[in-house]
């Protein structure tokens, strides 16, 4: 989470939000990926964008600080929930940015509601049902991101290329901040939710927001095989590989990362999107 922000609460359907604001200018809502918590983000990333945007950070339903409620885990009613922290919070639209399993949570928001969107970035995001590529990998991560006695060492192979480890060994020290956690239990109830999604592939045509896709070429936790169908199927949307990066991309570069979000979310009111690579 922001260092020195505090941690505020409201309540929104049948849960209580755990969320954070920092920076000012146009509303950014922020979706981690799955059993992430507000507190992986980058902070170097963060700080490039907050002169920017005002950052809305957030715990997903079930996880850190965020309760658990009385519903069912969906892909959906994750979306529903990031519409009704905007409404609590006054919000009537802004840019939202979704992160591996947060990616099919923006999505699902963008199909679901449409007036409260203004642009939309896809970081290491898929369509969902079966037109996503998953890989026997993935499945693997999945099962090892419910057992309880993870170690964190174990999680680094799952967002970074080993040859970018080696070549940073430093790199863990980036992490030292997080202190948010989530219980087994609700870690497997997101997972089956992002297996179980039905997705939006058939949908994606009817996004006419600008949509910025950005994937890692060594991403082995959402395969890049997923950005282009994203970007095929959302009308003018830009696609963006970073060479050499993994599902933790935005530590391994920040400043490259922020740059292309903010670029895009400029040039896009400069002139219509085309789609790019």
């Amino acid at each position: 989470m922001a260092p020195d922000i505090s941690i505020e609460k409201v309540v929104v359907g049948d849960i209580e939000i755990a969320y954070q604001v920092l920076g000012r200018g146009e509303p950014l809502m922020t979706i981690p990926g799955l059993s992430a918590t507000m507190d992986m983000w980058s902070p170097r990333f963060l700080e490039n964008m907050s002169d920017k945007f005002e950052i809305i950070l957030f715990d997903n339903r079930g996880m850190g600080e965020t309760t658990a409620g009385t519903k069912d885990f969906f892909i959906d009613r994750f979306a529903d929930d990031t519409a009704g922290l905007m409404d609590a919070l006054g919000i009537q639209k802004a840019h939202v940015l979704g992160w591996s399993m947060g990616g099919d949570v923006a999505l699902s928001f963008a199909v679901r509601h449409p007036e409260k969107l203004d642009r939309l970035i896809i970081y290491a995001g898929d369509c969902g049902g079966t037109q996503r590529v998953l890989t026997d990998e993935v499945m693997r991560e999945l099962e090892m991101l419910a057992n309880p006695d993870l170690n964190p060492v174990e999680y680094f192979p799952i967002l970074f290329p080993q040859y970018w480890m080696e070549s940073h060994p430093d790199f863990w020290k980036d992490f030292v901040n997080i202190t948010e956690t989530a219980s087994p239990e609700n870690i497997k109830k997101q997972c089956d939710a992002y297996i179980n999604w039905e997705g939006v592939y058939d949908q994606l045509p009817s996004i006419n927001r600008p949509a910025l896709i950005i994937t890692g070429t060594e991403d082995i936790s959402t395969p890049p095989e997923n950005a282009p169908i994203l970007a095929e199927r959302i009308p003018g949307s830009w696609l963006v590989r970073i060479e050499g990066a993994g599902h933790g991309l935005m530590y391994q570069y920040p400043d490259e990362l922020a740059k292309i979000i903010i670029d895009f979310v400029e040039l896009s009111k400069e002139k219509p999107s085309d789609s790019t690579e």
